[in-house]
């Protein structure tokens, strides 16, 4: 397989061990992470060769990250340097009832004061098969989202493949109203050639919604059929999309969801088994598992998008049993779920 280039702000993770709240917490794991190295992580771990592209702080907190990504397999030759500080976020984790809490501290970081020109994306894009982004990244700073811009259209003029995970953030647009929020995110996802979201992204960022479905009152079985109204007004909106993919989330509590997804190519609507995960561990990165998981299908089964979809939910099943935000689960892991082998057994 060629390259595969992911970009993005990768951060800090602080959490009360445990499911501890914050206000009984007398210390915080550490973790670094985040939406699009999360993805690179996935990819680097079934053995695609990927480049993380971001900026970070020239300080040991940077270079703890900076870490983090290399004993992983990932490429980061191509980061740039600069600003003062890696963006934090502090996680409160949920169970049964009650739900996980997000607190961000990611004002001024160092990816939140890029600007166009300082990424030579040429470079990045040497010999590079596809490209990643997600709706965080515009979100950071207006200079994050140029950049974001740019990075696309040169990746289109290279004719490489672009992916998006739109990954709506509500405590992260502040420097724009709606209206500039959905034009920002217009502009870059119509260069993609595949989108993922959920009802809530597309609802979001351009109004999109299923028709006659409250996502709230679903519960455990979540109806596929529902959001083929989705994937054709995306399919109209973005003329260049050749699939929309929607993550199928029926959350019946904190510890328990289902989880499925669906593909739709313009033709046929594909449809995953749906898996119930009973005892979630780590909920948060299960998205970008999906998203590492379904990149890696399309690349390894191009005719076949069936089997595709199938690998990005088992695999992203699997993220839900592992701490922190990167799926460390094997391909051999995620093909012994797809089989129908659920069963746990210890591997002797």
């Amino acid at each position: 397989m060629k390259k595969v280039v992911t970009f993005g702000e990768i951060m800090l993770r602080l959490a009360p061990p445990g499911f501890l709240r914050f206000s009984q917490a007398n210390s915080f794991d550490v973790v670094y992470g985040g939406g699009e190295s999360n993805v690179a992580v996935s990819l680097a771990n079934y053995g695609v060769p990927v480049d993380f592209v971001t900026r970070l702080p020239k300080n040991d907190i940077g270079a703890c990250a900076l870490m983090e990504m290399r004993k992983r397999g990932v490429g980061t030759d191509k980061i740039v340097y600069g600003g003062d500080r890696l963006g934090i976020y502090f996680l409160e984790t949920g169970a049964v009832s009650r739900g996980s809490k997000v607190v961000y501290d990611r004002a001024h970081s160092a990816i939140s004061e890029i600007e166009s020109g300082m990424i030579n994306w040429d470079a990045v894009f040497e010999g590079v098969e596809w490209f990643h982004w997600t709706g965080i990244t515009p979100a950071i700073s207006e200079g994050a989202a140029d950049v974001c811009l740019e990075a696309v259209k040169v990746a289109s003029a290279k004719g490489i493949t672009i992916s998006t995970d739109l990954n709506y953030r509500a405590k992260l647009w502040n420097y724009c109203d709606d209206a500039h929020r959905e034009k920002v995110m217009t502009d870059i996802t119509s260069y993609c050639d595949i989108v993922l979201g959920n009802e809530e992204d597309a609802e979001k960022h351009f109004g999109i919604k299923p028709e006659g479905l409250d996502i709230t009152t679903q519960g455990e079985h979540v109806k596929a059929e529902a959001f083929l109204s989705v994937c054709e007004q995306m399919m109209k909106k973005f003329p260049k999309a050749k699939k929309v993919i929607t993550t199928l989330r029926g959350s019946i509590s904190a510890s328990h969801n289902s989880w499925a997804g669906v593909l739709y190519d313009g033709k046929t609507m594909f449809k995953s088994p749906e898996y119930q995960i009973t005892d979630i561990v780590d909920r948060v990165g299960g998205g970008d598992s999906f998203m590492g998981g379904l990149i890696y299908g399309l690349l390894k089964y191009p005719e076949d998008d069936q089997n595709a979809l199938n690998f990005a939910v088992a695999a992203s099943c699997l993220k839900h049993t592992i701490k922190g935000d990167a799926n460390l689960a094997t391909v051999a892991e995620v093909e012994k779920l797809m089989s129908g082998d659920a069963s746990g057994r210890v591997a002797r």
